[in-house]
């Protein structure tokens, strides 16, 4: 009998304490879930290519900041970047583009109504160790040696990329720097089916660029985006590419500098670009009439107005513009520039505060 009072005390003994335990440990589950089911804001940037390093780092600064926020980054070849917000409709949060005045000719006035200049870059001729001619390629005859019969070379596409059409941009310079008339025709000429050609018009050279074209031989490579002829070079497919000096940078490539006046990089030189323009044949672009004048290289921010978080996508465009992101990029090639907006007015208070007065 006192046995059996005993295990009868020790059972009303233990199991109220473990049911409080249940009850505890069901609550700290509980609450875990709660904070575990909570939904990550997702931040949606569609960039130039050319930024895909510094804006990695952007992205993994940014996330660190802002827990609970995962930005999800696509890129394109600039024109393609705008693309998928003003052809396919999609979501975006933030516009990030090589050419700053993609995003009026193309975004304006329907889909934004400003940007933000906050980098600029210049246009190389990248190459590696094992490039045919390395050894013997210089300012003075560049054009030459990607003439030679055994050279292959690549530049990315003039419908999709910015790098595309400025590259057609520095040959067609060229020929006025180097005095050579011809440097257009034998580069680029005998290439392609149907030609991309050029014309003279008063002072302005202009490179017209068919809706469809095609290489007819090896010696030249086009791909979609600057960034994916890098591989090509690396198992010498190609001797030699068109590409922005960052992007040579910060794949460890060797390049030639060009001199300013048709490299595209220098702002001095803003009136002798001019003298050069893209005429882009693509059936899209015909309601914007979509011709590329030369100018130097900026690249540009903005926000769309179809943005799914328009509030998040101005902490991120601010995040760019800050020191820390100005940083981020002068430590990956590419440089930062004194921040200037088109419309000053448009842009959100929460950027304007970062602009000079």
């Amino acid at each position: 009998m006192n046995s059996k009072r005993l295990l009868a005390t020790v059972i009303l003994t233990i199991v109220p304490a473990a049911i409080i335990f249940i009850l505890i440990f069901s609550e700290v589950l509980s609450s875990g879930c709660l904070s575990c089911d909570q939904e990550t804001t997702e931040l949606k940037v569609v960039y130039a290519g050319s930024l895909i390093v510094p804006f990695r780092d952007m992205e993994a600064a940014f996330e660190s900041n802002h827990p609970g926020v995962d930005v999800l980054l696509e890129g394109h070849g600039s024109i393609q970047a705008v693309r998928q917000v003003t052809d396919l409709k999609r979501g975006f949060d933030v516009v990030v583009v090589a050419d700053d005045s993609l995003i009026p000719a193309m975004m304006y006035p329907d889909h934004s109504n400003w940007s933000v200049r906050f980098a600029q870059n210049e246009m190389v001729i990248a190459y590696t160790e094992n490039s045919r001619y390395a050894d013997e390629i210089n300012k003075t005859n560049w054009y030459e040696i990607l003439t030679r019969p055994d050279v292959k070379f690549g530049f990315s596409n003039p419908m999709f990329d910015a790098c595309g059409y400025r590259t057609l941009m520095l040959i067609a310079l060229a020929e006025s720097y180097y005095d050579d008339e011809t440097i257009f025709d034998e580069l680029i000429g005998p290439h392609f089916d149907p030609p991309i050609f050029e014309i003279e018009e008063g002072d302005v050279k202009r490179v017209v660029v068919p809706e469809t074209f095609h290489p007819v031989d090896d010696t030249i490579s086009i791909r979609g985006g600057s960034v994916q002829l890098i591989a090509m070079l690396d198992y010498a497919d190609l001797d030699y590419v068109f590409e922005y000096e960052s992007v040579a940078q910060q794949n460890g490539l060797r390049y030639l500098k060009l001199p300013p006046q048709i490299g595209l990089g220098s702002p001095e030189y803003a009136n002798v670009y001019r003298d050069v323009e893209v005429a882009l044949g693509f059936q899209r672009f015909e309601s914007i009439g979509f011709e590329r004048s030369g100018k130097p290289i900026f690249y540009g921010i903005t926000i769309p107005k179809n943005a799914p978080h328009p509030e998040l996508g101005a902490e991120f465009v601010r995040f760019v513009l800050s020191d820390v992101g100005q940083k981020i990029l002068a430590n990956s090639s590419t440089p930062p520039i004194i921040s200037e907006a088109d419309c000053p007015d448009c842009i959100p208070r929460t950027i304007r505060a970062l602009m000079p007065a």
